[in-house]
């Protein structure tokens, strides 16, 4: 497994928590043992949910060190254009914008820690939906 959508919940949990399984996930991108995928509009989200109050509270990044590694993850990813909308697959517009990233990347797992959220992801479109400790078992020996 190597082409993958990331879910916004697991970049934020990779940065609230360096020993957590969302950030392993972040490392094996970072070794370019996994390929991100991923929309224009679903990077932005990324940047607009690690620049909440809220979480740069917990995090401690500042605004431009959110920038820059948004920047490297940047360098890393695929990027997907969005050829075929699916909507409305999910009463959570943000979970459609991930939902599609991964329907039009081809990705072969959609990461995240909602998984029931995206239930529809395997049932309709046949991509597997894992959270990050489902994926870290998959992708380690």
């Amino acid at each position: 497994m190597k082409r993958v959508v990331i879910d916004t919940s697991v970049v934020v949990a990779a940065l609230r928590s360096r020993l957590g399984a969302g950030n392993a996930v972040l490392r094996l991108v970072a070794n370019r043992l996994l390929v991100p995928l991923a929309t224009p509009p679903l990077f932005l989200e990324y940047e607009d949910v690690l620049k909440r109050p809220e979480h740069r509270l917990v995090h401690g990044l500042t605004p431009d060190e959110i920038d820059g590694f948004l920047a490297e993850l940047a360098a890393l990813i695929e990027p997907v254009e969005v050829h075929f909308q699916w909507r409305p697959q999910s009463g959570d517009p943000n979970d459609e914008m991930v939902l599609e990233a991964a329907i039009n990347g081809r990705a072969e797992a959609l990461v995240t820690h909602n998984v029931a959220d995206f239930a529809v992801a395997w049932e309709r479109f046949g991509i597997r939906v894992l959270s990050p400790p489902e994926l870290l078992r998959k992708v380690r020996p």
